[in-house]
């Protein structure tokens, strides 16, 4: 029996600061492969390559990956600064109408970090272009320095309203988390629900409300040792499994995309 296939949103960038490819970690590659037990096809993102129609036959759910470049603020309805760091234009233009058609549809997908933000200003949202600069919140950014294993550690805990899905899924409403992120939610849109949050009143956890299919976000990187950590184990499992019913469910009709 064949597995579903989990489209990963590719990122840009320039092999050997010259040679342009579209590239995801091996990280988001094995959480598919491994835990969610599903076929990884990373995606070019851009609607130059193909539609979003064509990625919605194609694949039966999504990873909205991370990435470095952050989510244009004319996005949300904002100018764009120097704190708002670099961008991906074409990546904005296939995965912010591919989230809403898939919350349309039911289709289901898994946000991370820039892939959390895009939900968010998906359904109408803002952000914050630095989280660090906010009174009183912490620094949630990458460390500069050290080994994979000190950057992807875990470093603050995530608290989840307790009749909420990620309480429900997880087992428990308090988790340790990584953090590896310098934008967040300032407003959240329309039907995006902040379940869990960091110390500092960080959004770190959404769904959308009413959904008829699997919409859980995270704002920390559990494709980190996904096969060994028990929150990341849980999350990619879960979003496996609601792959698998998508694939054997009847074809849904689609919409041409706006």
């Amino acid at each position: 029996m064949s597995r579903p296939v989990i489209g990963i949103i590719g990122n840009q960038y320039l092999m050997n600061d010259q040679y342009p490819v579209v590239a995801s970690g091996v990280m988001n590659c094995d959480a598919i492969s491994q835990v969610a037990g599903c076929m990884p096809l990373v995606v070019p993102a851009d609607t130059n390559y193909a539609s979003v129609e064509e990625w919605l036959e194609i694949c039966d759910g999504f990873l909205l990956t991370g990435g470095r470049p952050n989510v244009h603020p004319e996005e949300y309805g904002e100018e764009e600064t120097e704190a708002h760091g670099t961008f991906d234009r074409p990546r904005d233009g296939l995965t912010l109408p591919l989230i809403r058609a898939c919350v349309e549809r039911g289709q289901p997908f898994l946000g991370i970090c820039r892939g959390f933000q895009e939900v968010n200003v998906a359904m109408g949202g803002t952000l914050y272009p630095e989280i660090r600069d906010l009174p009183g919140r912490l620094n949630h950014r990458m460390p500069p320095d050290g080994t994979m294993e000190e950057k992807f550690a875990l470093r603050h805990s995530v608290n989840f309203t307790k009749e909420g899905p990620f309480a429900a899924l997880l087992g428990e409403d308090e988790v340790m988390t990584n953090t590896l992120h310098g934008q967040g939610i300032k407003v959240a849109g329309e039907r995006v629900i902040v379940d869990g949050m960091a110390p500092d009143g960080t959004p770190e956890a959404i769904h959308i409300k009413d959904a008829a299919g699997f919409t859980l976000s995270v704002q920390w990187h559990p494709e980190w040792n996904a096969d060994q950590d028990p929150v990341s184990k849980k999350l990619f499992t879960a979003f496996g499994e609601a792959a698998h019913a998508w694939a054997k469910a009847p074809q849904r009709p689609l919409q041409k995309i706006a």
